[in-house]
Parts: C-alpha cells; structure tokens; sequence
C-alpha cells in the first residue's frame, strides 16, 4: 500500500503520501514493534517481543486507510515504543520504561545519560524532524492514531474507540457527537491527558484542531475490521473537521 517515491521506508521513521494534499496531517507514533539488532531485543521474553507493550497492533492498517481516504500524509514510527515511545517527551521514564503494564524490560534498566541520549538522537530527532516537515506544508488538522488493549491488568474495558484531547477539544467533541449507533465511544478513555499520552497534541498541535483516536486493538484483528473502523471513524471524523474549520 501506498507505493511511491513520497513512501519512505527506511530508517526509525516512515513517511507515507506524504504529497497528500487532504489538509489533515496523521501521526502513528507506535505502528512498530521492530526493535534495532543494536539494542539486543532489549532483554524481552519472545512472547512480549510482538505484544501491545511494544507497539499499537492494527494502528498503522488503520491510519494507513485513514491517510488513503483522507488523501492525508501520515508519519510512523518504524522502531518499537520500547526503545523510544516518540508520543513522550525525553524527561518522561515512560519514553524509555522499564516496565510496560505486567511486561518487564531489562535492557531499559539502568539506562546511562548517554544511553539516553543515544536513542532520543536516533529515534525520536528523526520522528520529530519528518512532524515538523509536514507541518510545514501547512495542515488544517493533526490526528493522531493508536489503538490499546481490551484487558488492562486484567480487567476488561469496554470502550471501543476513544477521542482524547489537551486543552484543545474542538475536533475531539464534535466527533463524539456523531459517534455511531453500537460503537462505544468515550471522550479521554481509556486514557487522558493526566496519563501523559497527549504529548504528541501538545508539540505538535501549534493551534491546529487536533485529536488522538484510540481503538481498541481486538477491532483490528483482520483487513474487513480495519476499514469498519475506519469508516466509522470517517463519519465521525469528515463532519467534524468540517464543522471545526467553519468555527
């Protein structure tokens, strides 16, 4: 999908349609689990190396039919959140956490200001440079994509998407009032900004309308759920930035 010369596919960071002329600017912060050969798989047990902990299972299948239909570019990070979580700031300990939810990750401990250093250069630097040129071409809107994980320390959630929000709640409450007949739709769940998790919206948001889509990651199991969910987000989505923009 999405082949082209505007499709990078190397490196920590993927830049796809980027030429898209949509008005929207999407981010996937977390759409790898690829982990670099020069951090030794981090220490991880085989059955965390795939799991929610290290990347958004589905977001970037989502984000890529969102950015399809959009004619939307979109940037993805292609390390796993587990080395770097690029929708954190350097100073946070969850950029580079040492413990994801019940998953331990041993070669996060310990980290020296260099090892630090080291990662916020080669991950997050190239990220924040592939935002910060598409920004420059002067979007309407960012949208950022995730999805998370049905049970959480075991207890089951019943949200299915979540519009999440900082100070700016525009777009966020104008999709929620078009959220779909039997979809579960939750303004700042399962997660809000008392979390952390709206950094990427905070730096990148610059006064744009903008909003963070969490979907839940047992909707994207197959090709059919993802663009069901796209759709439904669509209808939610297209409107509101319409009504946002003649605000």
């Amino acid at each position: 999908m999405f082949e082209g010369d505007d499709d990078d596919r190397t490196g920590p960071v993927r830049v796809i349609n980027g030429c898209g002329r949509g008005g929207v600017l999407l981010l996937c912060e977390h759409a790898s689990a690829h982990i670099p050969a020069r951090y030794g798989g981090l220490g991880l047990r085989a059955e965390w190396r795939d799991s929610h902990a290290a990347w958004d299972p589905g977001a970037l299948a989502l984000a890529q039919v969102l950015s399809s239909a959009l004619n939307a570019p979109l940037v993805a990070g292609a390390v796993s959140r587990l080395v770097y979580d690029c929708n954190r700031p350097p100073s946070s300990p969850s950029a580079m956490p040492e413990r994801s939810e019940v998953v331990e990750v041993p070669g996060n401990v310990g980290l020296t200001p260099e090892a630090r250093a080291e990662r916020v250069e080669s991950v997050y630097a190239p990220f924040l440079a592939a935002v910060e040129a598409q920004l420059g071409r002067a979007p309407r809107a960012l949208v950022t994509v995730h999805s998370f994980t049905p049970l959480w320390h075991g207890t089951p959630r019943e949200t299915e998407i979540g519009l999440l929000h900082d100070s700016d709640a525009r777009l966020a409450e104008a999709m929620l009032a078009r959220a779909p007949q039997g979809r579960v739709v939750h303004l700042n769940r399962p997660y809000g900004p008392e979390d952390g998790v709206t950094h990427s919206l905070q730096l990148h948001g610059k006064g744009l309308p903008n909003v963070m889509i969490e979907a839940r990651n047992d909707l994207l199991t197959t090709s059919k759920d993802v663009q069901t969910m796209a759709m439904d987000l669509l209808a939610m989505l297209t409107p509101a930035l319409a009504e946002v923009a003649d605000a």
